[in-house]
């Protein structure tokens, strides 16, 4: 199985004004590739018949492309193939007319070394390690954790003032072909108030800042971009823990198939069609994107690897207004955000527990989604 580990960088002066001269290379890289592939899909689609725009092809003439622009050679050649190899399978998977620009200023420089064999791995101390990478050599990294496994590759990006390397290492595990509870299951609703509400009747709330570090976010609100990266790290973590709970614990996990997306889109409109409510859907699609849906799906999907839990998504619809008990559907059941009172059989419950019920009762009975 295929695992990931992250460590902060203590980069030297040197070896971090080369980590940047390799990171604008593979940008400048992805970009004439992108160029290059989208002039030929205009071409292809306008009826001229040109060999396949597709990796081999451009590996081949950035080859060709070094004798002539030596500006190319500061970096080396498999990082800048990994990059077009990058650019392929996006463009195969997205569409090329879908694929982004990595403008310099909003593009985090990254680039990847493919062969984990020519690297190595020492501890120094308890806090502090090296690993030594083709053409940078020895390099500090904070030791959070110890890797696991063979390291396959190793990617190396910056994230706002820092370097990081990411190790991707098989660790010789599989997925287990029977969880461990085979019968046990749970349904799970995602919510606004509430990010995440069982079957169970667990009330898995995400609550990140206290009173005086909202006071300090309000005091510090020219800085919050610098604030908002531990935030965002404490959300990952948060969702991270809570899939590891659900998926330990049930053989299969039931999901709304929520459009996290469609739901967040901004309801400004146009200057000739104007929205309405945009100040409270603006409000509202902080809220939801706070809680991270979408985060918690793919963290179950990656903790079902470990457990052989099953992920299913079902239909959310009415879910929220169907009575779990004799599956009367009402909108006046739902008394308040918290609260579920059956208008027929008087069946009471914490409103976002009656509707993990129900998806959960959906994915047995449609267990493919």
């Amino acid at each position: 199985m295929l695992t990931g580990f992250r460590y902060r960088l203590a980069l030297t002066d040197e070896q971090a004004e080369l980590c940047q001269v390799y990171g604008d290379i593979c940008r400048a890289v992805w970009n004439t590739g992108l160029d290059q592939r989208r002039e030929a899909v205009s071409r292809w689609q306008r009826g001229q018949r040109l060999p396949y725009c597709g990796y081999h092809l451009q590996a081949r003439e950035l080859a060709e492309a070094k004798t002539e622009e030596t500006w190319l050679k500061a970096a080396p050649s498999h990082i800048l193939q990994q990059t077009l190899r990058d650019l392929d399978r996006a463009c195969k998977d997205h569409g090329t007319f879908k694929v982004r620009w990595r403008a310099k200023d909003r593009w985090k420089p990254s680039f990847r070394f493919p062969d984990g064999t020519r690297m190595s791995i020492e501890r120094l101390s308890r806090r502090w390690g090296r690993i030594k990478l083709p053409k940078l050599g020895w390099v500090r990294f904070r030791w959070s954790r110890a890797p696991r496994g063979t390291v396959r590759s190793a990617t190396v990006s910056r994230d706002g003032a820092h370097w990081y390397v990411s190790l991707l290492c098989e660790d010789g595990q599989a997925t287990p072909e029977e969880h461990e509870r085979p019968d046990s299951a749970v349904g799970v609703d995602r919510g606004v108030v509430v990010a995440v509400a069982t079957s169970d009747g667990d009330l898995l709330d995400r609550t990140f800042q206290t009173r005086k570090e909202r006071e300090r976010e309000q005091r510090l609100r020219r800085r919050l971009c610098r604030q908002r990266r531990g935030s965002n790290n404490r959300a990952k973590t948060k969702a991270a823990q809570t899939a590891h709970t659900l998926c330990a614990k049930n053989a299969v996990v039931v999901l709304e198939k929520l459009q996290t997306k469609n739901r967040t889109a901004s309801a400004k409109g146009t200057v000739e069609a104007p929205g309405v409510n945009v100040r409270q859907k603006a409000g509202l699609n902080r809220a939801i994107l706070a809680k991270g849906w979408h985060g918690l799906k793919l963290a179950c999907q990656n903790a079902a690897r470990r457990t052989g839990s099953r992920i299913v998504e079902v239909d959310p619809a009415y879910t929220s207004q169907t009575c779990h008990s004799c599956g009367y559907v009402a909108v006046e059941n739902r008394e308040s955000q918290s609260v579920f009172r059956c208008g027929r059989c008087g069946h009471t419950a914490h409103a976002d527990v009656n509707a993990a019920q129900n998806i959960l009762t959906r994915g047995w009975t449609n267990p493919s989604g």
